[in-house]
């Protein structure tokens, strides 16, 4: 089954400004999921889908296939799945036909390569879709609420049939990481959504789970990353 990997990054952010190229251990995120990719044997090849030239410039420069993205691709809001649609259809013209894609956002340094080999599998072994998950430290349905117009707060999720009064009693939650998505391209092609199909989840533990989208993520992330370096 060949296998193309794909890494989006776009040059705006506005959470945390020029953020797939800010550097953790020495290295920018996006060579993070290039070196990753790189050293996972069911990956044959690998591409960046960029706008921006100095990000572009980074992916010649790991030996990687670049895709240019349009401006209207790039914008903050640019639904990220007619992104990956313009790749794919970008692979099949230039390298022929492939069975998996598998998308390695930059904002999950933490992640290894068995975490990718579960997601890749997973799909192989009939998944439509597979995204990564982790435990949610809050749930829904006991300590997570919305605010209404007037201020007043209610339970984000409630069902009048059951009485939770516990964390331990809720049913269990889970928060979506960014470690990997993988699906096939023609149902990428095809739908518009990742629910459109049945999607299946591979649980990544926290310390590796880690999504940069803010500074504060970033400095989390930074600090995971120089213990588990001091651990090897």
């Amino acid at each position: 089954m060949k296998t193309f990997a794909f890494i989006f990054a776009r040059g705006g952010s506005k959470g945390l400004p020029r953020k797939n190229i800010l550097e953790i251990g020495g290295i920018p995120l996006i060579v993070h999921s290039i070196e990753i990719a790189k050293k996972v044997s069911q990956i044959d090849q690998i591409f960046v889908s960029t706008e921006d030239q100095e990000i572009a410039s980074i992916a010649q420069e790991n030996q990687v296939h670049l895709i240019s993205r349009t401006a209207n691709l790039a914008s903050d809001n640019s639904p990220e799945w007619l992104s990956w649609q313009h790749a794919i259809r970008y692979a099949k013209e230039n390298f022929g036909k492939f069975q998996q894609f598998i998308s390695l956002p930059t904002t999950s340094p933490l992640r290894n390569c068995s975490d990718i080999e579960l997601c890749l599998n997973a799909h192989q072994n009939g998944a439509e879709f597979v995204v990564t998950i982790t435990e949610s430290n809050r749930s829904p349905w006991f300590n997570m609420v919305r605010q209404n117009d007037d201020g007043i707060l209610s339970l984000l999720v409630s069902d009048n049939a059951v009485s939770i009064d516990n964390r331990q009693s809720a049913p269990k939650s889970y928060d979506l990481t960014t470690v990997a998505y993988v699906s096939s391209p023609d149902f990428i092609l095809n739908h518009k959504s990742i629910w459109d199909g049945k999607v299946t989840g591979i649980k990544i533990p926290p310390e590796r789970a880690i999504d940069i989208d803010t500074k504060l993520d970033f400095e989390i992330a930074e600090f995971l990353y120089s213990r588990k370096n001091i651990e090897i």
